[in-house]
């Protein structure tokens, strides 16, 4: 791939970036601690806290929910965007959008972002972090360490969805704050972001890394999808190896498919130490995780009754915090034919793990990313995904 030269902004040394340009190509290896401005802040930092309440569309009267009408989505997103087909259901998705806990996730991020190239289509950052995790620390720097980074990008004829796992480990160019130039800083982990300037400075890090204007953001606690797991009725996964959980009470799995209750799922979703892959076989478990919640709400009977479903939207509901700016109502009518089956998982192109200054780091295959989320960025994923033979409902591209 050609480097860019510094009149673009994207050269390949470090001082050339102009604001609102890509660092395709970042600082050498050698360059840098390992975060910016040295040791990283004890907790979120940046984020702001959830407050209470946010915008909703406003609806005319109170007309009583249709149940058979209601038809959740998407992944990941289903699970919070609930994505509810039909108008008539504004009331009861208002009540959902005020019990939604929320953070201002853009704060102080006023320079150099990315244009949105495409009206209509949108960009949402998912992050997935655990706060029951026996992993996890107690300090509040180690929970926003966040497990998972999903770019869900959503086309602007709402009909299909792709979502985008970045590895937490990607060794990125980190801003040195939420509102600084994108080759200030220096290089880190990816999930470092979190603990350097919570939320905002991680949108920041990952539209500096993409050139994609993220529109919303949604924070999942994946510790909290017990709850939404078990007011399913459990889910069904797929085991590729028989593995012991390295955590108490060390649950045993049997390869093949396995019926598995809220703690069993969050049990294996957690485990990477034992495949080859790592953390990439925990990115992938998590996401046919989130795909099999989303089959069990749309083909049993929570949809059409009333009681489970509320039971399942409570769970999902108290499980994520949103922007201020994310309304459930809006997101309802606007995505209300999208479907599971119109959705594909991929994972950003890398080039494998490396040792650079004395950690494990997924290095990214900066060619194959660059055409990847210059799709994203121009709505053209339909063209990216023929042309790289990805199908929905699969995980292609890493």
């Amino acid at each position: 791939m050609p480097t860019r030269s510094s009149s673009t902004g994207r050269a390949g040394v470090p001082g050339a970036y102009r604001q609102g340009q890509r660092r395709d190509d970042w600082p050498p290896r050698s360059s840098g601690p390992s975060g910016p401005g040295g040791p990283p802040p004890r907790g979120p930092g940046g984020g702001g806290g959830p407050g209470g309440g946010g915008p909703g569309r406003p609806y005319r009267g109170r007309p009583k929910p249709r149940w058979g009408r209601i038809a959740l989505v998407a992944g990941v997103a289903v699970i919070i965007i609930g994505l509810i087909a039909g108008i008539s259901l504004y009331g009861y998705a208002s009540s959902l959008d005020r019990d939604l806990k929320r953070t201002d996730a853009f704060s102080q991020i006023t320079n150099g972002r990315p244009v949105k190239e495409v009206e209509g289509a949108l960009n949402i950052l998912m992050v997935g972090s655990d706060s029951r995790d026996p992993d996890t620390n107690d300090d509040a720097g180690s929970r926003w360490r966040a497990d998972t980074l999903i770019v869900m990008h959503i086309p602007a004829d709402h009909k299909t969805a792709q979502l985008v796992s970045i590895p937490r480990d990607l060794w990125v160019q980190v801003p040195a704050a939420n509102d600084a130039p994108c080759d200030s800083g220096s290089r880190a982990k990816i999930n470092a972001a979190f603990a350097f300037g919570g939320l905002p400075r991680a949108v920041r890090t990952v539209e500096c890394m993409t050139d994609v204007h993220i529109d919303h953001v949604m924070a999942i606690d994946f510790g909290g999808f017990k709850e939404v797991t078990d007011a399913l009725g459990g889910v069904d996964l797929k085991v590729e190896q028989s593995i012991t959980s390295i955590h108490k009470p060390y649950r045993k799995f049997t390869k093949g498919t396995m019926h598995m209750d809220g703690a069993q799922a969050l049990d294996w979703i957690r485990q990477r130490k034992q495949f080859p892959q790592g953390d990439f076989a925990r990115m992938r478990h998590q996401q046919e995780f989130l795909k099999a919640l989303m089959d069990k709400a749309a083909s049993t009977g929570t949809l059409t009754n009333p009681g489970k479903l509320n039971d399942f939207l409570k769970a999902v509901t108290a499980a994520v915090t949103v922007d201020q700016g994310f309304s459930l109502t809006d997101m309802a009518v606007q995505f209300r034919n999208l479907r599971g089956e119109n959705l594909t998982f991929l994972t950003s192109p890398t080039r494998g793990t490396e040792t650079i200054a004395g950690q494990s780091v997924v290095v990214s295959d900066r060619e194959r990313a660059l055409a990847l989320y210059e799709a994203v960025a121009a709505d053209k994923m339909s063209e990216w995904m023929a042309a790289n033979q990805a199908k929905p409902s699969t995980s292609a591209g890493g």
